[in-house]
């Protein structure tokens, strides 16, 4: 199954201030959901973005939140953003059926998520270099378990130039710049 960028929205999933210091690969993290957030402005593709329990866990990192539409961020306590109501929602009222989900921990929030909305039958796709938990090791389980569910395991690049589908586009011209 391909992304396509008319089908898709772009989760970002607790990507929040006091949870950072301790993901490894933060930086990573950090730098690849700021590359899909352009991309995902840029063409038109829905973003959401999760906060896990925010009066404990901080908002979601500054950097990632300059790139949020305002009416993008959803507060839950539910680990799965699938299984909260009012994500559940807005996320139903984009009209798309292809979740690309990024964030943190993989091995918790992400991997709920994912299972939640395959279940719930959309085609679900996690990022993996835009993906990380405390433990390497949690993180490498969570994605040998939901490859194997059914979701797919991508990279940013990926995503991106499945997004773009061709070159020679003023998208591509502008969006390549990303990958470089």
């Amino acid at each position: 199954m391909l992304i396509n960028a008319g089908r898709s929205a772009l989760l970002i999933v607790d990507v929040q201030e006091r949870l950072m210091p301790a993901v490894a690969e933060a930086d990573a993290v950090v730098r690849n959901c700021a590359r899909l957030m352009r991309a995902a402005a840029r063409l038109d593709v829905p973003i959401l973005v999760s906060e896990q329990n925010p009066k404990g866990l901080g908002a979601t990192l500054g950097e990632l939140a300059d790139l949020a539409p305002p009416e993008a961020v959803v507060s839950k306590m539910h680990f799965s953003c699938a299984a909260d109501p009012e994500y559940a929602r807005r996320f139903a009222a984009l009209g798309r059926d292809q979740a690309i989900i990024a964030g943190i921990e993989t091995h918790v929030c992400v991997l709920q998520t994912a299972l939640g909305f395959r279940r719930a039958g959309h085609e679900c796709f996690v990022v993996a270099d835009a993906a990380a938990s405390r433990s390497p090791d949690d993180k490498a389980w969570a994605l040998a378990r939901l490859g194997g569910d059914g979701v797919a395991i991508v990279t940013t690049e990926m995503v991106l130039f499945e997004w773009l589908e061709k070159a020679g586009t003023p998208e591509f011209k502008e969006l390549s710049r990303l990958i470089k």
